[in-house]
C-alpha cells in the first residue's frame, strides 16, 4: 500500500447543546487539559476542544444527544494513583478495573456519560 497512518490527530466525544462549561469543568479541572481554540468557522457549530501533550478531544454538539457508554477513548498515563488521588478530591468518580494484564486502569464518564478509559502500563 501506498499510505501510511502516523497516529490518532483526535478523539470526538459528544455532548448535548450548552454543555461546554461542563466540559470545561471536567475536562481542565478535573483531568488537566486546556482549552484549544476553534476554527472560526466551526464556532457556530458549539462544542470545545481540548488538548494535553500530544492528545486531542474535541467535544461536539450532537442533537438528539446518546452517550458513548460502551466505545470509548483510551488515555494512556503517566502517575495513575496520582490522577485518582486529583479525581477523589475533586469529587469526580472512576471505576477501577484489573481486567487488562499489564495494566493498571481505570474508566471515568464524562459530565454527559460517555466513557472513558485511563491506563497506565507496568
Amino acid at each position: 500500500m501506498g499510505f501510511t497512518f502516523k497516529q490518532i490527530d483526535h478523539v470526538q466525544l459528544a455532548a448535548p447543546r450548552g454543555t461546554e462549561d461542563q466540559a470545561r469543568a471536567f475536562f481542565i479541572e478535573g483531568l488537566g487539559f486546556e482549552e484549544v481554540e476553534k476554527p472560526e468557522a466551526l464556532k457556530k457549530n458549539g462544542g470545545v476542544w481540548f488538548e494535553r501533550g500530544d492528545i486531542q478531544i474535541h467535544i461536539g454538539i450532537e442533537d438528539p444527544f446518546n452517550p458513548a457508554r460502551k466505545a470509548h477513548p483510551a488515555l494512556e498515563i503517566n502517575g495513575l494513583q496520582e490522577l485518582m488521588h486529583h479525581l477523589d478530591q475533586q469529587d469526580i468518580a472512576y471505576q477501577a478495573d484489573d481486567k487488562l494484564p499489564g495494566a493498571n486502569r481505570i474508566y471515568v464518564n464524562d459530565p454527559f456519560g460517555n466513557r472513558i478509559e485511563i491506563l497506565e502500563w507496568t
